[in-house]
């Protein structure tokens, strides 16, 4: 921490501008040593200044150079922000000087970690800064102001304060018993608190699915026999030709995926190979990744032709799927019908015609009531969306389900006080009130190079 580091904040390529980042101690004296200009030392904070970037008697660029001091910065540290033209020679060269001035190229993640290290945001805050770079809708944007913004990282906090409560209460009990302001903590007072305690952790974990399908988007896997119109679906769905169509049965022999958005909630669609047995060693691969693609999916859309008969891969290939969240798709219907629907449940029918593009608004408001969009969409996205934080409250909510089994069968409180003490440090894990180096390393190496 007591190094100062530099980055590319920007895209590295052809630009307008480009911008590096030069975070710590030294940070202002560094850049005041390649710019020429105004003298950086004396300069205001959070000012921008003109002049260009040299190296001896050579001019390497014409720059802005923003000067923030500490502690209102990012990081709060000094601060220096380099604005240059977007050419990839200049900036390399800029940096090439920022790294023989005595700065340290960061590592990826690093200006954020040092801003969560310092405490300007915690551990939720800072997985938001990536939401928000890797946001695709207008929705996953929304949702990564919010937890950037402090609400969701307020639903840990709360659930934490309510229990630091519990666990003083007990202890006081416990030490000092002798006190008589102080509430006895019984097994009868105990259990509706812990009760409480579970239903909201359990709302925050059936709310935190609305986030994950706000962030990860819909997985989406087509999946039938054989030419019954897959490939032909996906193009219509993506409106361009993604996947090769043919009258010839087996064209798809890998996946093909593509991306839409539904009222602002992406469906990630995958157009798998013909599910058949076949002897063909290419097919025969490409039959086996539509197995496993299935395996993953959260929404199968099962195309059925009209004009044949169910064969027994459907069938069997039905009984796969029928658990999962699906759509029985029956294309071809401007062609004579031979196929009996009875096998499957009618509510979970939609008949379309790829060719003609009928029945495709019907299949994109059935999804929308599936994964309850609509609802979605017109509500605050305050949830947890990333898996790290969704598996510790899920292990929370097992730990407080048998905190709540031991107290219903008289198990003394003061036994107990440790594994509520777990839950709240677990919690804590979440928006990083506890955590460990090895967690912030694998965390932020994930992070961009300059964020």
């Amino acid at each position: 921490m007591n190094e100062t580091i530099c980055a590319i904040s920007t895209s590295q390529g052809v630009g307008a501008i480009a911008i590096i980042r030069v975070s710590g101690p030294d940070s202002i004296k560094i850049v005041n040593k390649i710019f020429k200009g105004k003298d950086l030392l004396n300069v205001k904070s959070h000012t921008i200044n003109y002049g260009y970037i040299v190296d001896g008697e050579n001019t390497i660029d014409e720059v802005l150079v923003s000067v923030m001091k500490a502690p209102k910065t990012f990081t709060t540290e000094d601060t220096v922000e380099i604005n240059t033209h977007g050419g990839i020679a200049p900036t390399n060269k800029v940096l090439e000087l920022l790294l023989t001035s005595g700065c340290r190229l960061a590592e990826p993640g690093e200006f954020t970690k040092r801003a969560f290290l310092n405490g300007r945001i915690d551990l939720l805050e800072a997985e938001a800064v990536m939401d928000k770079i890797n946001a695709q809708t207008e929705k996953q944007n929304k949702m990564a102001n919010n937890q950037l913004s402090g609400k969701v990282s307020k639903l840990i906090d709360d659930l934490r304060s309510d229990m630091i409560q519990i666990i003083s209460n007990i202890n006081v009990n416990i030490d000092f018993p002798e006190y008589d302001d102080v509430d006895i903590i019984t097994n009868e007072i105990l259990i509706p608190k812990i009760k409480k305690l579970k239903q909201r952790i359990e709302k925050i974990i059936e709310e935190s699915k609305k986030g994950e399908i706000i962030k990860s988007g819909i997985t989406t896997c087509i999946i039938g026999e054989p030419n019954v119109g897959k490939s032909s679906l996906l193009n219509t769905l993506l409106e361009e030709e993604k996947a090769i169509v043919t009258d010839i049965a087996g064209t798809t022999r890998d996946i093909v995926e593509g991306k839409i958005s539904i009222n602002g909630i992406l469906l990630n669609i995958i157009d798998t190979a013909g599910i058949r047995e076949t002897d063909n060693i290419i097919e025969s691969i490409g039959v086996e990744k539509s197995k496993e693609m299935l395996k993953k999916s959260d929404l199968v859309l099962l195309v059925l032709n009209n004009n044949e008969e169910i064969s027994q891969d459907i069938k069997d290939l039905y009984e796969k799927i029928k658990k999962k969240v699906h759509i029985i798709i029956v294309n071809k219907t401007d062609l004579p019908n031979k196929l009996d629907l009875s096998y499957f449940p009618s509510e979970n029918i939609i008949k379309m015609s790829v060719k003609t593009g009928e029945g495709i608004s019907e299949l994109k408001e059935y999804i929308r009531e599936l994964f309850n969009i609509s609802k979605i969409e017109t509500e605050d996205p305050t949830y947890l969306s990333n898996a790290r934080s969704i598996a510790i409250l899920k292990n929370c909510l097992k730990s407080i389900k048998d905190i709540e089994n031991s107290l219903e069968n008289n198990i003394p409180i003061d036994m107990l006080e440790i594994d509520i003490k777990n839950i709240w440090e677990e919690l804590g894990k979440i928006n990083g009130k506890y955590y460990d180096e090895e967690l912030l390393d694998e965390m932020f190496s994930r992070f961009c190079l300059g964020k």
